[in-house]
């Protein structure tokens, strides 16, 4: 399924549907992962609720984050060399890795490792 951005589509609209959709996912991970993190670490009560709030909306927001740096940067190079290969999506995977590997010990790694995953996806929807 090839993804092609007509010229008429601003890429601030394509960011905003994607912060939309990982957004959302990053919200329900959250909702997921954050009691059985409060039950690890034997919180109760307030404290247990108050954990719970703010992993749902730190994931909500990291999800909606990367989405926002990926889809932009993608659509971007898109419009500007005219083509919709490989190339787009591991700069932009490597774009948006940078961004949230920057803070961390291993940001090379990172960086590198959301660029590969990035890639792959690709590959696995350019095969259908």
């Amino acid at each position: 399924m090839e993804v092609d951005i007509p010229d008429d589509v601003p890429c601030s609209s394509v960011a905003v549907d994607s912060v939309i959709r990982m957004g959302t996912a990053g919200l329900i991970w959250g909702s997921c992962t954050g009691p059985y993190d409060a039950n690890k670490l034997g919180l109760a009560g307030i404290h247990r609720a108050s954990f719970i709030a703010k992993s749902v909306g730190r994931f909500g927001f990291q999800w909606g984050m990367f989405a926002a740096i990926f889809s932009s940067t993608r659509c971007g190079l898109q419009k500007y060399r005219r083509r919709n290969d490989w190339v787009n999506v591991l700069t932009a995977g490597i774009v948006a890795g940078a961004a949230f590997g920057v803070g961390t010990r291993n940001w090379k790694q990172v960086v590198g490792a959301t660029g590969l995953v990035c890639l792959l996806c690709h590959v696995a929807e350019d095969s259908r």
